[in-house]
């Protein structure tokens, strides 16, 4: 198999043409500016309330960047172009948290319909769901203590269960594996539980369903390594994702006004150190663990091929999968899979107006990680001219 190479743009951006990469400049530009994120942010929330017609504006631009389509038949020209290239897909129903139950059994008629997609295409192996989907947030953060649930709670519990399970089952029957979204530290833990008593029962053959773990938190090394223990001790297949984080400005803001110990790392070195152990954890019980390498950092990914590569594991190990978000880090993805890894890309999907809660937020953490945005724009500027390079020589 070929060495992997993050700097090779001319395999990062096979799958654009000229005019797609000048697009996704000039929305890099944008978004590298925190004054326009912010703004444009509050304008675009205020426009969707009252009714302004900006959703045609959206969908052209950054809606088209970093969602597949607004329906899962929209998707398929990309789930094509992302096979083409050797990038599997994620399929993610991204309309954010709903509250009445005829909102979330809309949402699992969604979700088992994403299922049946995934099965009729080989290139989408995977679905991802929020467990906020399926239950109110108010219910989770009662599961979080011994206060005696409502009879409605306890219904809503029970809608909850037989939801999920009903997931599991369509994703059991169709050979497709379920990504289960990590949210807020303070309903984490009923996630949590959730989810291990799904691996329970739907990873007794092999790995279904996966548990998020988030390793921007100081707690969760060690709670990998728990579960691990859990799902030895009951004979199944443990699946996690690997991510570092998505909530961190909220969490330790929350932390700050109610006066708790914030949960997540003091500094980005810990977190960098944690997710690699995480890595390394799973990889060294590679034949109990599954995982997947949720990460947009070169070195995390580059350390991964390295050591899979020492250990004499196959890169493309059916435990071993790697995955960024469609519209960033094409760099990673396709340089990943000409390596010969399982790489796929995490694709939302959705009506625009739902969606937009997901891109404004991904504007927002795009322009906090350090580098992130001007780290994409420089990669595809030196593809730009590299092409007009090569033409030149061509002449």
């Amino acid at each position: 198999m070929p060495e992997v190479s993050f700097d090779n743009t001319r395999v990062a951006f096979a799958g654009k043409d000229d005019a797609d990469l000048l697009k996704s400049a000039w929305l890099f530009r944008i978004m590298s500016n925190s004054t326009i994120v912010d703004i444009g942010s509050h304008i675009t929330q205020m426009a969707l309330q009252i009714g302004l017609p900006v959703q045609t504006i959206l969908k052209s631009t950054i809606y088209e960047h970093f969602c597949g389509g607004e329906s899962l038949e929209e998707t398929e020209p990309m789930v094509a172009n992302l096979a083409r290239q050797g990038v599997s897909t994620i399929l993610d129903y991204g309309v954010e948290a709903k509250e009445s139950q005829d909102e979330f059994d809309a949402n699992l008629t969604e979700q088992v319909r994403a299922i049946e997609f995934a099965d009729a295409h080989d290139a989408v192996p995977y679905v991802s769901c929020k467990i906020t989907g399926y239950a109110s947030f108010a219910l989770l953060e009662k599961l979080e203590t011994d206060v005696r649930r409502t009879d409605a709670e306890e219904a809503e519990l029970g809608g909850l269960r037989r939801r999920m399970h009903a997931i599991c089952q369509a994703a059991v029957e169709r050979d497709v594996c379920l990504y289960v979204d990590a949210e807020e530290s303070w309903i984490q833990d009923a996630i949590d539980d959730i989810a291990t008593k799904l691996m329970a029962r739907y990873n007794q053959e092999k790995p279904t369903v996966f548990n998020t773990v988030q390793l921007y938190r100081h707690d969760r090394l060690a709670f990998l390594k728990a579960a691990h223990q859990h799902a030895r001790t009951h004979d199944y297949i443990l699946g996690v994702k690997l991510v570092r984080g998505a909530y961190m400005e909220k969490e330790r803001e929350r932390a700050e006004r109610l006066g708790y110990r914030s949960p997540i790392h003091i500094d980005k070195a810990s977190v960098d150190r944690d997710f690699d152990a995480a890595v390394a954890y799973c990889l060294a019980h590679i034949d109990e663990i599954a995982f997947c390498a949720a990460t947009h950092n070169e070195h995390s990914c580059g350390v991964l091929v390295k050591a899979a590569r020492d250990a004499g594991v196959p890169l493309d190990h059916p435990h071993i999968h790697f995955a960024q978000l469609y519209g960033m880090s094409d760099h990673i993805s396709f340089n990943l899979a000409r390596a010969g890894c399982n790489a796929s890309k995490y694709v939302p999907y959705g009506p625009v107006r739902d969606v937009v809660p997901y891109l404004i937020r991904r504007a927002q953490e795009n322009r906090s990680v350090s580098g992130q945005v001007g780290r994409e724009l420089r990669l595809i500027l030196d593809e730009i001219e590299r092409r007009k390079g090569a033409r030149s020589a061509n002449r």
